[in-house]
């Protein structure tokens, strides 16, 4: 059996979630390696560019988030076979990725600064992505972003929209999501209710 261990931050969101719940899901059996905030300092000194996630699979580590989730959505059957449903997939995922590179550097800012920031892209990049989504979700029959089945895409954007709806991101409106793209955020919230999906936050809540 592969051994698989995955290195991210201890929260629910960010890049290393979609794989989380994909693993999850498909019963794959891992490692999942959760530090602290503090802790990142070492942590980084360990990974090629100084960034997580990194997944070790059979000891060899592997860097970028989107083609850790392509490789745990083929092992559990949440990545399309067929090259044009897995080129949709792709898209959708670049996108996700494209609006939380432009939302990182508002992490390292504080007071007025990271106010300006956030309320920049609240008012600019993030409706453009959100509604760019729903449209390609509504053109595909409003369940799925790809192959008419969950992929690792609509765990890739359910993380993002969760993150969004949270509250833990200053400066960001909890109803943003709802406002600009109600269709996204109302898959969003069927994902959440997913049986796999209640199983893997319910088994942190119990803690």
């Amino acid at each position: 059996m592969t051994q698989l261990k995955l290195t991210y931050f201890d929260f629910h969101g960010g890049r290393a979630e979609p794989a989380r719940l994909a693993m999850h899901i498909g019963g794959i059996a891992f490692e999942d390696h959760r530090f602290a905030f503090p802790e990142f300092a070492a942590v980084r000194k360990t990974t090629p560019f100084g960034q997580v996630p990194t997944l070790m699979v059979d000891g060899v580590q592997v860097t970028q988030c989107d083609a850790i989730n392509r490789y745990v959505g083929r092992l559990a059957d949440l990545y399309p076979a067929d090259a044009f449903q897995a080129l949709l997939c792709d898209e959708v995922m670049s996108v996700v990725e494209d609006s939380t590179v432009r939302l990182s550097p508002s992490f390292r800012m504080t007071g007025d600064a990271q106010k300006t920031a956030r309320l920049e892209l609240v008012n600019g990049s993030m409706p453009m992505y959100l509604g760019w989504l729903q449209s390609q979700l509504l053109a595909r029959g409003g369940e799925y972003f790809a192959d008419n089945r969950l992929t690792i895409a609509d765990l890739k954007v359910f993380v993002d929209v969760r993150g969004l709806n949270s509250g833990r991101l200053d400066h960001v409106p909890t109803d943003l999501v709802e406002k600009v793209a109600p269709a996204l955020n109302a898959r969003m919230n069927r994902i959440a209710q997913l049986p796999a999906v209640e199983q893997y936050y319910a088994k942190f809540a119990a803690k």
